[in-house]
């Protein structure tokens, strides 16, 4: 009986004891299950973004690309200009870009893969004010940094192009000729030309608001343009042209002048359109003779069939022409037109400036010399007329 018998204390510690090592050992392993799993998954993120990030640096550091070439536009209407004064009261211009245009481009050539990576960064690199509009050849070597300034304004990698305006041209076919070839639009052009007030000399006194202002001023010559270039810097540069090659000339046109110096691009564009010969100085004088002798048969009147291609859409001149109503219609209105009908070139404009010493008042084309017959009467022209006319029928 004895043996049976056991302490109530110590028929109850043995068990307990047991319960406390089970849940000890399975709050350790749980512990351990917890931190293998939670290593586990720092690991996977870990090589996740090792992998993603590899990934994304390839795109911005231009890594394991294939070698391509592709030539991108950032056109002019995705440039926003914005004028700004410093501290000194002078006038600046800044640029932003509107990289959603820009960003779509580049991923569509293959430049980029990630649209949103090169947000990113050029939102950090401030690339919207470096990036202005031009045509640009990149290639896939290009990191993201290369990228932004190789479509800036100093990249060597901007296109360009080598125009010739002829001599002659009116404002509207240069500008045509100037979209036709990339250098920038017609209509940027002429808001940029009516509107822009350009600092020179001989343009004071020439009212804003009609492109056609600058008819005269853009002066004919071979120019090395940028593909896509700001509107501005286009025409400022044909009007510097002018400038120089007309600047040793200036200081003879005072106010006590006969000709200012308007009068004389005037009258140079006229030469200009009148003849493709060596005969400007000739011509010159018929013009100069019909202005000042108005004892003449022609009586100021300079009856120059050009000024009529000028107002009729560049067309054949008729003699239902002759009645329009224009201040440019020499045949309906006594002196100068209203203003230059061509941009002529230094030839002209130097015979506007020297005409020859003539008796002429008229001018007629030989067809077979492809030179003009001068004539100082009336009778005399008309004879000639019908001579070429009579050649040309037979």
């Amino acid at each position: 009986m004895a043996e049976e018998h056991r302490s109530p204390s110590s028929g109850q510690q043995q068990p307990q004891r047991r319960t406390r090592v089970t849940r000890r050992q399975r709050s350790r392993r749980s512990k351990v299950a917890g931190a293998f799993l939670y290593v586990l998954f720092v690991i996977g993120l870990s090589a996740v973004l090792a992998t993603v990030g590899w990934v994304w640096a390839n795109d911005l550091l231009a890594l394991n690309k294939e070698y391509t070439s592709v030539i991108i536009t950032v056109p002019d209407d995705a440039i926003t200009y914005t004028e700004q004064t410093d501290e000194n009261g002078n006038t600046y211009t800044v640029t932003h870009a509107d990289m959603g245009q820009i960003v779509d481009q580049l991923e569509e050539e293959g430049l980029i893969e990630y649209k949103f990576l090169f947000q990113l960064y050029s939102w950090f690199s401030n690339a919207d004010e470096k990036i202005v509009a031009g045509t640009y050849e990149l290639n896939t070597e290009m990191d993201y940094r290369a990228l932004v300034t190789n479509m800036s304004s100093s990249s060597s990698t901007r296109q360009t192009i080598d125009l010739t305006i002829p001599e002659g041209y009116t404002v509207d076919q240069i500008f045509a000729l100037l979209d036709e070839e990339g250098v920038s639009t017609t209509a940027q052009l002429e808001e940029t030309a009516a509107n822009h007030d350009y600092a020179f000399d001989f343009l004071e006194g020439i009212p804003l608001g009609d492109y056609h202002r600058l008819e005269g001023y853009l002066f004919p010559d071979t120019y090395t343009f940028y593909l896509g270039e700001d509107p501005l810097y286009v025409i400022n540069k044909m009007l510097v042209n002018f400038y120089t090659r007309m600047g040793d000339y200036f200081d003879q046109f005072t106010q006590e002048s006969v000709y200012s110096l308007h009068d004389i691009v005037v009258i140079a564009s006229m030469i200009e359109k009148e003849t493709d010969g060596e005969d400007y100085r000739d011509i010159s004088s018929v013009i100069y003779n019909r202005l000042e002798n108005t004892a003449a048969e022609t009586a100021g009147y300079l009856q120059i069939d050009a000024t009529l291609v000028y107002i009729n859409g560049g067309n054949v001149p008729t003699d239902a022409d002759r009645e329009i109503d224009s201040p440019y219609n020499t045949y309906l209105y006594q002196g100068l037109p209203a203003g230059p009908i061509s941009n002529p070139g230094m030839e002209s404009l130097y015979a506007a400036m020297n005409p020859n010493d003539t008796n002429y008042y008229y001018y007629v084309l030989n067809p077979e010399t492809g030179r003009h017959d001068f004539s100082r009467t009336y009778a005399e022209h008309q004879a000639k007329v019908a001579q070429y006319a009579n050649s040309a029928e037979s």
